[in-house]
């Protein structure tokens, strides 16, 4: 039995457990289960209010054992392969469009002998093996060399697969080791390299957006001319793939996506050429994400550079305003991650002095790449890192691991 404790106050507060959850840890890049406690509590400051607290939380403790007995014996037979379908269509209705296709994916052969058992019957050891197998699936962007899936791949199929189960049959008891996610940082391809190499194509505006301005593909692609405005684009959508359809997202969802960025002069001069003759509803950029990336990479098999997906160029963005020592809440804003003054900032007509500075530090440097006029030779990205490690010792990893975590997960 839960027991109640006096708060500062005089009350008497007594807590007990009620349920865990499947929580995404953002410092460490992996999913954790969280434990979830209802608070009980009375005013009353003598031994009556203490025996109050507790006599709250014995009741709640008892109907929540009594609920979850009553589900588990409802339950239990269900096959997971219908507990799969089930689940998407009981929360299908409150998740976007990308998410329930990213659960209805056919990804889970590694649990497929799992399939046809009852929930009752699946055990941490059934559970452990299809992880197991699951680090050894090939990835489908690794034809050449056949490597496995990553951790965070085989971690997150493992999250759907215990979420579907729990929702169901609540079973807080499964035990199961995950690959531990390794530390990384990307070696990019210098920013010079890439204006080089995209210089008068096809793609060039949407790499010029995600390399200057931090956009991703999804948002590149939701630009539309109404959107371009006395010298700044204003994002408020994306669109992205749906069962291979077009499909508009709302980008109010992600408050710190809705921005708005001052348009550099050699970026302005592309973006005229391309909406001569458009409409205000029609997209910036007609070609699809399939199509720019398959163009990206059809570029670097060219000049003979190593892999970097499209993305990756975001990354490289975020590199550079590393170098350039942007100050974070800066940074922040223009690559559209968490921060409390993006909302305020995106439908004012002017940016604040130290704003407009830091945009004119990051132009500067990318022209002086296009005019040939840089005053020393652009830094690698070990150079980079190694130069942040020497400014921040103990600091440095974890700010640019964050930075780069936030861009892979809000699209």
């Amino acid at each position: 039995m839960a027991t109640a404790k006096k708060l500062p106050s005089g009350s008497w507060r007594c807590l007990v457990y009620s349920h865990t959850e499947r929580i995404f840890d953002t410092k460490s890049g992996t999913w954790k289960d969280k434990r979830i406690y209802e608070s009980f509590t009375s005013d009353d400051p003598s031994r009556r209010g203490k025996a109050d607290a507790e006599r709250q939380a014995a009741e709640f403790q008892q109907d929540r054992d009594t609920n979850v007995s009553r589900k588990r014996q409802k339950n239990g037979n269900i096959l997971l392969k219908d507990a799969m379908k089930k689940y998407v269509e009981a929360i299908g209705p409150s998740l976007s469009g990308t998410t329930v296709q990213g659960y209805s994916k056919e990804q889970y052969d590694s649990y497929a002998f799992l399939m046809e058992k009852k929930l009752k019957d699946i055990t941490t050891e059934d559970l452990q093996k299809a992880v197991d197998d699951d680090t050894k699936r090939p990835s489908k962007r690794s034809t050449k060399t056949k490597a496995p899936i990553s951790p965070k791949t085989v971690r997150n199929t493992y999250s759907y697969i215990r979420s579907v189960i729990n929702y169901f049959y609540p079973n807080d008891n499964y035990d199961v080791r995950l690959p531990k996610i390794p530390k990384k940082v990307k070696n990019l391809i210098p920013a010079k390299t890439v204006l080089e190499i995209i210089k008068d194509t096809e793609i060039e505006l949407p790499c010029l957006l995600a390399c200057w301005l931090s956009y991703s593909m999804s948002e590149i692609r939701g630009i539309r001319v109404r959107d371009i405005s006395n010298g700044y684009i204003t994002l408020d959508r994306v669109i992205v793939d749906i069962g291979q359809t077009p499909t508009v997202k709302e980008s109010g969802k992600a408050e710190a996506r809705l921005r708005k960025h001052h348009i550099p002069n050699y970026i302005q001069a592309l973006i005229d050429k391309n909406i001569s003759g458009k409409k205000p509803d029609d997209p910036l950029i007609t070609l699809s994400g399939h199509a720019i990336y398959m163009r990206w990479v059809s570029l670097l098999e060219q000049h003979d550079l190593p892999h970097m997906t499209f993305h990756d160029l975001r990354h490289l963005n975020a590199s550079v305003m590393a170098m350039l020592r942007i100050p974070d809440k800066y940074a922040q804003e223009r690559g559209g991650w968490s921060s409390d003054r993006v909302m305020k900032n995106v439908y004012t007509h002017t940016f604040s002095e130290e704003r407009e500075k830091v945009d004119e530090t990051i132009d500067n440097y990318f022209d002086s790449l296009l005019d040939g006029s840089a005053s020393e030779k652009e830094k690698s990205a070990i150079e980079i890192i190694n130069a942040l490690r020497e400014a921040d010792p103990n600091g440095w990893y974890k700010a640019l691991l964050n930075m780069q975590h936030e861009m892979q997960h809000k699209n």
